[in-house]
């Protein structure tokens, strides 16, 4: 089998564009591994690649979604590991892209044995949360399960009414769970190649990237999309810059606050993402600015690793 490559890192660091080249010289294989690339519509506000880069190399796990869709790490991975195999059945070099820590760590790791959804549960969660707001959800699992409630960003209504969903169903907390058996018993190897860059000139292209956005018709695209009857609730729309835009577009602020908010939500993200992936192993970092001119010793090394793949199965 070809070995994996993965490409890690934060938000905004340079992540699809040395998959690219990396692709290019390798005769390699995109997989997406961005949480909300996956979702139909959502190109301008999560930088989807742009389509002469998916006609140049092929791309899996882009537009598989309708955005009223909600979107598992377990999920990912299933699809993932049958991208990845398609890709080595065709003699390509799998390369993943992204930077959501957890579906890469059940991706790679597997992910751990929680317990399935409860339907007329998350219905009535589902209740609650369109009459009790999500602040109220949250504040109860703070309560059955604060380690898990710290872990989530105030805003991610999807993974905290699952929580929730895991702890009312089972009487146990979902970190128990995770704490018992952190990961699955399906591990894939991979080549971890993860970029960093220096935070002032991370925190400056956020900004910079979240402006320019804007002017390449953001707010077009998410009055195109609830034009079509998709709702502020969509699970697409929970993301950071679409629900600050969403609110500014009722009438909740003007696009400046909304754009501020954007840019302090997404350096916060970033922060949350670095902490992740220094917690997780054989990683092999690159500074971002150098990164390209790295790239001669990464193919080295990738197809070093190949060729001991192959003998050990020969």
């Amino acid at each position: 089998m070809r070995p994996i490559l993965v490409i890690l890192g934060p938000t905004a660091c340079g992540k699809s564009a040395l998959g690219m080249e990396l692709a290019r010289r390798l005769g390699g294989e995109i997989v997406n591994a961005d949480a909300l690339q996956v979702y139909r519509g959502l190109d301008v506000g999560t930088a989807k690649p742009p389509p002469e880069d998916r006609r140049e190399v092929p791309h899996h796990l882009i537009d598989v979604l309708d955005p009223r869709q909600a979107f598992s790490a377990g999920e990912f991975a299933l699809r993932a590991r049958e991208a990845i195999a398609a890709v080595q059945g065709r003699g390509g070099v799998p390369i993943v892209v992204g930077g959501s820590g957890l579906y890469l760590r059940a991706l790679l790791e597997g992910i751990s044995p929680i317990p399935r959804g409860d339907a007329d549960l998350r219905a009535r969660l589902a209740g609650r949360l369109a009459s009790e707001g999500l602040e109220a959800l949250r504040g109860e699992l703070s309560e059955l399960d604060p380690e898990t409630a710290a872990r989530l960003a105030p805003g991610d209504r999807q993974r905290i009414v699952r929580a929730l969903e895991v702890a009312l169903a089972s009487g146990r907390p979902l970190s128990a769970w995770i704490r018992d058996q952190p990961f699955g018993r399906r591990r894939l190897a991979a080549r971890r190649i993860g970029l960093t860059l220096p935070r002032s000139i991370l925190y400056d292209r956020i900004a910079d990237r979240a402006r320019e956005m804007v002017g390449r018709g953001w707010i077009d695209e998410i009055t195109s999309m609830l034009d079509q009857g998709i709702g502020p609730e969509a699970p697409a729309f929970q993301a950071i810059g679409y629900r600050q835009l969403i609110r500014h577009l009722s009438g909740q602020g003007s696009l400046d606050e909304a754009l501020d908010d954007i840019i302090r939500a997404t350096r916060r993200y970033a922060k949350r993402q670095m902490t992740w992936f220094r917690k997780e192993r054989d990683i092999h970092w690159v500074p971002a600015l150098s990164a390209f001119g790295a790239i001669h010793s990464l193919v080295h090394d990738l197809r070093v690793l190949e060729e001991r793949s192959l003998h050990e199965q020969a």
